[in-house]
């Protein structure tokens, strides 16, 4: 009998996925074994998250549905059954949003931390907050009237503002606005007591509408449709429409509003007017709107005993002395895992070569650098003193793209040679390469990432960094930046593999070689998403073949583990904690190099709509050490939640004694590895945990 691997219902709607993994953010929010800034955090995360989601997913879908499309994906599900379904679950996850905001602030109260409306306050703080008030926020905002000659006024993606019902001396009603700009604080402060803004720009908004009696008032934001719709093939100068497209992401559709719970009708109905939107995409809350902006809190240094202890990223051999990086690297392969191992190789990989005199070529691709970067300084500063510089900075990478204008123009005028991304592609891939002159001959070097150039995020994501002098990894890296900056043909690399034509057709023929071993094969993927249909069909066919597949996908996962006679052998993993879990690791028993690390997710985006890189990993005490990271994360037993072939998930708990939660063990293993005394000058040491890892 044959089964019907393309069957919609193998497979979970991406969009909903997609909720399953933000509501296991929220249920961070909601442990109360966390200090509560710690859930704060998570809820800071969650409201961002959702931000996004709207922004882009959500307008995507209001987009198709107004095209009368009516089916999306493998899945089958119509435009308007999904959001319906997202509205339900969001509508639904609103309550625990809120409940999960007033025990936080309950146990932040203990701490004399609280978030008070100014009506609220002592007379002392009413004092502090309102000097705070005519001097650093009367003269930047704005009274808008709104009638027959004032009309209302174009919002901003995600602007924040005080709609407000006036009555005047004649008894006749009105309406106005108050925009708050992005430029001022979120919260005022008051010692440790925080002042939502809105509600002091409410209790002062006399001072603005003088003459008119305030009848209601409520704070309110709107989200707007912020995908990119960029004609390449159309653009003579790609900076200029690009930033064309930046102004246009504030013209999208509307596609939500928030408001405060218990607001005035009347109001309610003067916004609904003028913005248009359906009553589903309304939102009501009893907590303060934003939760994006409750970091605001959360990075309060005086504050930081109520969070997480941070932990400090170490330097282990070979690059904890203060040694030549690159002597270090031709000496052997080095594979770091951020952030237990730190970042500052890494810049450091850049920041030397630039100021080396023998450096001749300095190479790399930018995705998201971050605001300050301390390696574009240094790529800068090597542009400066001659060296040859070439630098692919993509300009479409979501909601850094005006960070990533700003840093390409630099570089120009700077002298690097800057690419601006390839036409029809992103550039997804992490990768940089330098040429430095030894005697009579040239070295090159290589580095190639999980994750972005970013020193900022690479404290708080985990990912891989792999450095190697290797002759064939080098020679690909050149061909490579041959590709991206000419014409050179990409289809012939020799250890490397690229996306978009040549990634998805590796993993598969590896998955359908174990497929040859049967019951003894064994596939792990450790990814971000999983929504490619090829990918999972090729991963079912593994299954049925008696294969043990193990999956640990943090975010969306389309595939649907424990269909009887399909997918019984695979199961799939999210780990959510501390760290924001970002490498793709791919492991096939059998395969001839077992271990591969990528810029890719096993997405359809990924694998043919970017440059993205696959490299194998072939030293063995590296392989060891990427099979023991994997082996300890699926033995978690705090972090780890299992995907259900209902589409819930649930969270794993211990079974015995110790608990088992990765991020700390792993902190606490490299600490103990970098405090050895240096006398011992141990080996670059792999073997993690050996009471709780299975070889």
């Amino acid at each position: 009998m044959s089964i019907d691997l393309t069957s919609p219902d193998l497979y979970f709607n991406r969009e909903l996925s997609w909720l399953k993994f933000n509501t296991r953010v929220l249920a961070q929010a909601k442990d109360s074994s966390l200090p509560p800034l710690e859930r704060m955090k998570f809820l800071a995360i969650y409201g961002t998250n959702l931000d996004e989601f709207y922004m882009i997913r959500v307008a995507g879908l209001k987009a198709l549905f107004k095209a009368r499309v009516q089916e999306t994906g493998i899945d089958k599900l119509t435009p308007t059954e999904q959001l319906k379904a997202i509205h339900k679950t969001i509508h639904k996850e609103q309550k625990v949003v809120e409940s999960s905001f007033e025990e936080i602030m309950e146990n932040l109260r203990a701490h004399n931390v609280t978030i008070k409306c100014f009506e609220e306050l002592s007379s002392k703080q009413q004092e502090i907050i309102e000097d705070e008030f005519f001097e650093q926020i009367y003269p930047v905002i704005m009274p808008i009237a709104i009638d027959a000659t004032h009309p209302f006024p174009h919002l901003n993606n995600l602007s924040f503002a005080l709609a407000l019902k006036l009555e005047d001396s004649k008894g006749n009603i009105k309406h106005g606005l108050i925009r708050i700009p992005r430029i001022l604080p979120r919260f005022l402060q008051a010692g440790h007591c925080y002042v939502p803004i809105e509600s002091v720009v409410d209790y002062f908004s006399g001072e603005l509408f003088q003459g008119l009696k305030k009848i209601a008032s409520t704070p309110f934001r709107v989200t707007r449709n912020a995908d990119l719709e960029i004609e390449e093939e159309e653009a003579d100068d790609f900076i200029e429409i690009m930033e064309e497209g930046l102004r246009a992401r504030n013209r999208g559709m509307l596609i939500r509003l928030e408001l405060m719970e218990g607001v005035d009708e009347t109001l309610v109905k003067f916004l609904t007017t003028h913005l248009q939107l359906d009553p589903l995409d309304i939102y009501y809350y009893n907590i303060p709107l934003n939760l994006g902006t409750l970091w605001h809190i959360v990075g309060e240094e005086s504050l930081s005993h109520l969070t997480l202890p941070t932990y400090s990223p170490k330097i282990l051999p070979p690059f904890d002395e203060n040694n030549d990086i690159f002597e270090a690297i031709e000496k052997q392969d080095v594979l770091l895992y951020h952030p237990y191992e730190s970042f500052d190789p890494v810049v450091r990989f850049i920041q030397e070569a630039a100021k080396d005199p023998n450096t001749l070529s300095m190479r790399m691709t930018l995705y998201r650098v971050g605001k300050n970067s301390p390696i574009v300084k240094a790529l800068i500063k090597a542009a400066k003193r001659g060296k040859q510089v070439t630098v692919l900075v993509e300009l479409k990478a979501r909601f850094d793209e005006e960070n990533n204008l700003h840093w390409a123009k630099a570089l120009e005028e700077a002298g690097a040679h800057v690419i601006y991304g390839v036409t029809g592609l992103k550039v997804h891939a992490k990768i940089a390469q330098i040429t430095k002159r030894k005697g009579k001959k040239l070295q090159a070097y290589v580095h190639i990432g999980t994750g972005n150039y970013n020193p900022t995020t690479s404290r708080i994501y985990t990912d891989m960094s792999y450095f190697t002098t290797k002759v064939n990894y080098n020679h690909d890296a050149t061909k490579f930046f041959h590709f991206i900056t000419g014409f050179s043909d990409h289809s012939s690399l020799d250890t490397l593999t690229l996306s978009p034509e040549h990634i998805k057709p590796k993993l598969i023929q590896m998955i359908e070689h174990e497929i040859s071993y049967k019951e003894k094969g064994l596939i792990i993927l450790k990814a971000n998403s999983l929504v490619d249909p090829d990918i999972i069909q090729a991963l079912y066919r593994a299954s049925i073949a008696g294969c043990k597949v193990e999956l640990i996908i943090r975010g969306i996962c389309a595939l649907k583990p424990g269909i009887k006679d399909i997918s019984e052998n695979i199961s799939v993993y999210s780990i959510i904690g501390k760290y924001l879990e970002h490498p793709r690791i791919y492991y096939f028993k059998h395969d001839a190099n077992e271990c591969y690390i990528a810029s890719a997710d096993l997405m359809p985006r990924n694998l043919v709509r970017r440059i993205e890189i696959l490299t194998p990993i072939t030293e063995p005490h590296l392989v060891q050490k990427i099979k023991q990271i994997l082996s300890l994360q699926l033995q978690d037993n705090k972090l780890r939640w299992k995907l259900k072939s209902s589409g819930e998930y649930k969270q794993i708990k211990q079974q015995d004694e110790r608990i088992i939660n990765n991020h700390e063990i792993l902190e606490d293993y490299i600490t103990k590895m970098h405090d050895k005394s240096k006398k011992e000058t141990p080996e670059y040491v792999t073997q993690l945990a050996k009471k709780v890892l299975k070889d």
